[in-house]
């Protein structure tokens, strides 16, 4: 059989052993490419060599990639015209906000009367006619006459047993606990003081003053505090920093003042009292000693620290201060212009609709790897802690 072998190959042509000359490269390149994948796996699984290019990424982060410095000086200053271009944008951009702003006050006034409105209906000082509170769901498009018919008896049944509640009770708490960023806020001893809380208002600076919003709480008369209205005012600023004027990026908030509550006595959900037991270093006496310190409550929002002249804060300030400035234009912007959606849970549900997807992507993945560790012949489940997805407590 040798001696067969011997003699076919030596009867084939030149060109055929090219050929197969070809293929055992091929076949030895794609070995090589094959090993290199393995390497970069195995490697991309160290974390001390992630560690090492996270860290090698980070320093490259904001750093010029040296292309800038390669291009000849007539072109570097080409380029300096282009950024002296960007500048005069980025001030062409701060008077387009500014006229946003005053388009923002001309709506807010026709916006009011509909808002308005909205207090009355939630405070039973205008009850709406049926006109007015006709609204089709999906669900009783889908019914048949018959079945409206009878939903409507039975809900008409139920509101006879039912008191007849005044107007929307705790529209605004309500608002409060199903919005996320607000609800982390609320204390248990805060909601009692929300219940009062009729309505809220934003108003807008003036024309020709330096721009600003104010946020205004309406409260009913109650036991708590002695105003009927608690007010925040967040000081913007829409114009490029001269030391830096490719950060713009629209108006920011530069500072807020809130308001001192005048409060009942014994009724500040601010403070509270706490009791300590001190012991005499020399007879050995103990004694109770009572302190007032700061509580975790809502309403500490109206008391944000101060921002000084100079602008510098410590670390904890500028956190509080970041968390306060993304709440009240949350609530300016969508809370107020939104109360009704966000008091059914209608507008939370439109703003998780990414955050959904986004698990369906990770349920996808996880049910991906159950499948790929099934399919593995190496895989041992006695060595995996994770139960089989059949014995897993529901």
């Amino acid at each position: 059989m040798a001696d067969i072998d011997n003699k076919d190959q030596a009867e084939m042509d030149p060109a055929d052993m090219e050929d197969v000359e070809d293929v055992e490269e091929e076949e030895t390149g794609e070995d090589e490419n094959s090993k290199a994948r393995q390497l970069t796996v195995q490697m991309m699984q160290n974390p001390q060599i992630l560690a090492a290019l996270q860290e090698r990424l980070d320093g490259l982060n904001g750093s010029p990639s040296g292309y800038m410095e390669s291009l000849p000086k007539v072109v570097k200053r080409r380029v300096n015209a282009l950024k002296n271009l960007q500048v005069k944008c980025a001030h062409i951009e701060a008077k387009f906000y500014e006229e946003v702003h005053e388009l923002e006050r001309k709506y807010a006034a026709l916006y009011q009367p509909l808002f308005d409105k909205r207090s009355e209906i939630v405070t039973a000082a205008y009850e709406p006619t049926d006109e007015e509170c006709e609204w089709k769901t999906d669900e009783e498009e889908e019914l048949t006459d018959e079945m409206k018919e009878k939903a409507k008896l039975e809900e008409e049944k139920k509101d006879e047993e039912k008191e007849n509640p005044k107007g929307i009770p705790e529209f605004w708490l309500t608002v409060f606990k199903n919005v996320d960023l607000l609800s982390d806020m609320l204390q248990e001893h805060d909601e009692p003081v929300l219940k009062h809380l009729q309505d809220i208002k934003v108003k807008f600076s003036d024309p020709g003053q330096p721009m600003s919003f104010t946020l205004e709480f309406h409260f009913e008369p109650n036991e708590f505090f002695t105003q009927t209205v608690l007010s925040k005012t967040y000081k913007m600023r829409s114009e490029p920093d001269e030391s830096d004027p490719f950060s713009f990026d629209g108006p920011e908030i530069m500072s807020c003042v809130g308001c001192m509550i005048d409060w009942t006595k014994g009724k500040n959900v601010t403070l509270k009292t706490i009791k300590k037991k001190q012991k005499h270093k020399g007879r050995g006496t103990v004694r109770t000693v009572t302190k007032t310190v700061p509580n975790d409550s809502f309403f500490n929002f109206f008391t944000p620290p101060e921002v000084p002249e100079n602008g510098e804060l410590d670390e904890d300030s500028e956190a509080i201060l970041a968390a306060d400035f993304e709440i009240g234009h949350f609530i300016r912007e969508r809370i107020v212009p939104r109360a009704v959606l966000y008091f059914t849970g209608e507008a939370i549900e439109d703003d998780d609709d990414d955050y959904d997807e986004e698990g369906e992507e990770a349920d996808d993945e996880e049910g991906e790897e159950e499948a790929d560790e099934e399919n593995d012949p190496d895989y041992d489940p006695k060595k995996d802690g994770t139960p089989p997805a059949e014995c897993r407590q529901q």
